[in-house]
């Protein structure tokens, strides 16, 4: 509805009336409002205030969503920071809208917070991310109309410029979707104009362009000569005024455009040039000089960057690699600049690695080795070597230069650079000094060490990295490879996930894919992925789940090749919990040293990940709100699937 796709155009008002306003409130009272008393929706409002701020100054791009509970009490967030907000800025602005906003907006089901720095809204019914095409609901507000008549022709026309060049700077060149800019006007009282534009970093490049052209058309109807002015929309907002008011750096400048010419004494007033009809278009049709060449540039110097690693690719590999499947990501010039920005010498690291000795081997997958290096600075290093005998290396190596190189969330495994000399392949991660999650749950003396704060951390930090790249990433990514070999635990034991070889990139409005060639450990692989091929964000939940029941339990869950084993720890887990003796399952190496009420939450949240409908699964936004909460209702879950009938017996490790 119009409601989720512009929720106010406000105009920014004097030093002295703002404050009056501020923090700028959007409360839908056309929505149905709830009951305050014992109320569910509110319940669930509480709880994704309690999670977003952390997750959204967590990100990379300070944006998160979230979604908790069931209709008709499900409650969807959204929250968002400027594009020139620090993490710990982002994380106070937006705590301060999770406490405002359920009592600035009482009992109402759909509302919106806005500050300088952040937004925050809840609504019953999510937040499309289709582009702004309908302004039936927006605020008209005070328009300053302190521009003269003879200051207006200039000033609107600067303003188009600057509003169009500055959305396409925060569609096409920033990860965050976010642009600030300045263009000099030469005007007596109005020497410069600023200028802000910013999406929500899920939408694509082109949508999130259409999205700002169609906040930039309502300005020049609700700000007719007015020097401030604002358009805030769940999915795109601008902002202008002739004083400053970004912290950050200007993306976009613009110098003075020419005076326009005198009109003859027979026309005067002198007609407005054709600036209006140019605001509402993703470029500009009567630019200045100025504006013409920066729009211009723009994507001209996206497409020498897209050239160049295209020529980098060729000359590396003496051929070309066959196209992937999502092309709007493929030709995005950031991803090109960050492999360009990580290329590294094989000297360097045949040096660092001992000229990849056995003694430095970590270990050793289907695709190639491992080995731990240290640089000539003393950083310590991981080095993927890719098989040079293996054509699936290949294409786990695009993978991996596609998700990983983009994509950073303290609860991922870092890139550090590539190397393509020699025909080599190299990869060269950080090094995580505790190996892998694998080497401590199945080991009866390491186990010892996992005490249980230790555990949920683990289970906590591998939901929120998967909620980031299912849900708040720029990119939508499918792992296809979840298990507790691919957990990496750094020194404090806060786990990273790793191995994106087998990884697939998502469209944001994809829910599944279907490949006939199944990849993946057997043990956790959901069961339809592993008969029918189709996996899905639910199919890596249902990994995640299994791996929660593991480290609780200690216990390594049964696959479809041990026959030695008569039952799967889902079974296992399941019938205890419907015996009520859910407890004697936990691992014994903690030495019955756990919160019960914990241990039965992640038991709980575990089971409903690995249900046999994938519909039943939750979204791990979902998952990371019930571990941070005390309030969870612990009803008996469905009978999970069964490995022993589910899986199939042997599974290709091969790519799609």
């Amino acid at each position: 509805m119009a409601r989720h796709l512009i929720l106010a155009a406000v105009a920014l008002l004097a030093p002295g009336a703002s404050s009056q306003d501020y923090p700028w409130l959007v409360c839908d009272y056309a929505a149905r409002n709830f009951t305050p008393t014992n109320s569910r929706y509110l319940a669930n409002i509480n709880l994704i205030g309690a999670a977003l701020p952390t997750n959204a100054s967590s990100s990379p791009e300070l944006f998160a969503t979230a979604a908790i509970g069931a209709a008709p009490d499900k409650v969807w967030g959204l929250a968002l920071c400027r594009g020139d907000a620090n993490a710990s800025y982002c994380l106070s602005c937006l705590v301060q809208a999770s406490r405002d906003l359920p009592n600035a907006c009482p009992y109402n089901e759909d509302a919106a917070i806005y500050y300088d720095q952040c937004m925050l809204h809840y609504s019953p019914t999510g937040f499309p991310a289709i582009a702004v095409d309908d302004s039936s609901t927006t605020y008209e507000s005070f328009d300053y109309g302190d521009v003269s008549l003879e200051e207006s022709t200039r000033f609107n026309g600067v303003r188009a410029v600057l509003m169009n060049a500055t959305a396409d700077y925060a569609a096409h060149n920033s990860t965050r979707r976010y642009a600030a800019g300045e263009a000099d006007m030469d005007l007596p009282n109005f020497p410069k104009l600023y200028s802000w534009a910013q999406c929500t970093p899920d939408l694509r490049p082109a949508r999130c362009r259409r999205c700002l052209a169609g906040v930039i058309a309502l300005l020049p109807q609700l700000y007719t000569n007015s020097s401030v002015g604002m358009v805030l929309g769940v999915r795109c907002s601008v902002r202008y005024q002739t004083d400053p008011f970004i912290d950050g750096p200007m993306m976009v400048r613009l110098g003075a455009a020419p005076p326009p010419k005198a009109a003859a004494p027979a026309q005067a007033p002198a007609p407005a040039p054709a600036i209006g009809p140019a605001v509402v278009a993703p470029a500009p049709a009567a630019a200045s000089g100025a504006g013409l060449v920066l729009i211009a540039v723009l994507p001209i110097l996206a497409a020498i960057n897209l050239v160049t690693l295209l020529c980098f690719w060729r000359r590396r590999k003496r051929r070309r690699m066959p196209p992937t499947k999502n092309t709007d990501y493929t030709k995005e010039a950031e991803d090109m600049e960050s492999v360009d920005s990580m290329l590294m010498d094989i000297s360097t690291l045949r040096a660092a690695t001992g000229d990849f000795a056995e003694s430095n081997k970590l270990g050793e997958g289907e695709f190639g080795a491992v080995y731990k290096g240290v640089l000539p600075d003393g950083d310590e290093i991981a080095v993927k070597r890719m098989s040079k005998s293996s054509s699936q290396g290949v294409e786990e190596l695009k993978n991996e230069l596609a998700v990983v190189a983009k994509l950073k969330h303290k609860n991922l495994v870092s890139l550090v650079g590539v190397c393509l000399e020699q025909q080599e392949r190299l990869l060269v991660y950080e090094f995580v000094p505790n190996r892998s999650l694998n080497l401590f749950i199945y080991d009866t003396n390491k186990r010892a060490q996992l005490d249980w704060g230790k555990r949920y951390n683990i289970i906590s930090g591998i939901a929120r990295g998967l909620q980031y790249l299912h849900e708040d990433s720029q990119l939508k990514v499918v792992h296809r490879n979840l298990k507790a070999s691919n957990i990496l635990p750094d020194s404090d034991m806060n786990p990273k996930i790793s191995d994106f070889g087998l990884a697939r990139i998502f469209s944001r409005e994809q829910s599944q894919a279907v490949t006939n060639h199944v990849v993946g450990a057997h043990g956790y692989m959901a069961p339809e992925y592993a008969m029918r091929g189709n996996y899905s964000v639910k199919s890596d939940a249902f990994s995640f789940g299994v791996m929660v029941l593991e480290i609780v339990s200690g216990r390594k869950n049964k696959d479809s090749s041990d026959s030695r084993r008569s039952e799967d720890i889902l079974t296992l887990v399941w019938e205890h919990w419907m015996a009520g003796t859910v407890l004697e399952i936990v691992d014994p190496a903690m030495d019955g040293c756990f919160s019960e009420d914990d241990v039965r939450r992640c038991i709980y949240i575990g089971l409903l990940c690995v249900q046999g409908n994938p519909g039943d699964r939750p979204m791990m936004s979902s998952v990371v709100m019930m571990l941070g909460s005390n309030t969870v209702s612990l009803q008996a879950p469905c009978k999970p699937a069964s490995f022993a009938s589910n899986v199939v017996s042997d599974v290709a490790a091969s790519s799609v």
